[in-house]
């Protein structure tokens, strides 16, 4: 079966990407900051001072605003050196620490994990305040299963069963993966499940929830988009594992 969804309605649907990549489709039932949590989850504090002035590796044209939410804004872009398209997320960074997210992907290298390519730090000045902001630089993936369901849905059909195997089989081995270094997602959605419409490779994406679940250490119940959120994170439970990824498949 060929399903060619990436072409429906001339790619205008990529206005609706982002990281995860797909904010304005339609709206959480129940939204949360991926930073407002920092304060509740034990981590260690450590300053990014020593690379503020980071530029990044190539030149990057911004184009339009793909997505939004209260984790930031992320552009597509392309890369001036090599006509490449990315997606950059450029969120607020606070100096007293190191981003999560962007020590996660660092130590990530996976065909169906998400690739950072690139990072830079900018700086703006609002009422005579400083802001730092970090610019992830991401390969382009264009469709997430969110919106094949959804196609699928206004059809009046199911996600084929091969599709649903094939997207379950890549899930898996992206999980176990991440679970192998001791990494948990903390919002498995399909929205943050990326698929390259030409392969049909799955893609694990926004690590802005994600945390090294390390033992004692203490991590915040409220996580996870609801529908998605384990039992023991629904009781408050602070002293979890990279269970709570297998609830949310």
């Amino acid at each position: 079966e060929d399903i060619n969804i990436y072409q429906e309605k001339n790619h205008t649907n990529n206005k609706n990407y982002v990281n995860n990549f797909e904010m304005s489709d339609q709206k959480e039932e129940e939204e949360y900051s991926h930073s407002s949590n920092r304060s509740e989850d034990e981590d260690e504090e450590t300053t990014i001072d020593n690379e503020i002035n980071r530029s990044p590796n190539k030149s990057y044209k911004l184009g339009n605003i793909i997505g939004n939410g209260s984790f930031g804004v992320v552009y597509e872009a392309i890369c001036i050196d090599t006509s490449e398209q990315v997606a950059i997320k450029k969120v607020l960074q606070d100096p007293q620490y190191k981003n999560r997210e962007l020590m996660i992907m660092k130590n990530l290298n996976h065909i169906n994990i998400i690739y950072l390519k690139d990072y830079y730090y900018t700086e703006s000045f609002k009422k005579n305040e400083k802001n730092i902001f970090l610019n992830v630089v991401m390969e382009y993936i264009p469709q997430t299963v969110h919106k094949y369901m959804k196609y699928y849905s206004r059809n009046n059909q199911s996600l084929p069963m091969f599709l649903v195997k094939l997207y379950s089989y890549q899930l898996c081995r992206a999980l176990s993966y991440i679970h192998s270094k001791f990494i948990c997602h903390r919002d498995l959605k399909p929205q943050n499940l990326l698929i390259d419409p030409r392969t049909h490779t799955l893609k694990l994406c926004d690590f802005g929830s994600a945390k090294n679940l390390l033992a004692g250490q203490r991590s915040v119940s409220y996580i996870c988009s609801r529908f998605y959120r384990a039992p023991e994170l629904m009781l408050g439970s602070t002293n979890y594992t990279t269970h709570i990824d297998l609830w949310s498949l």
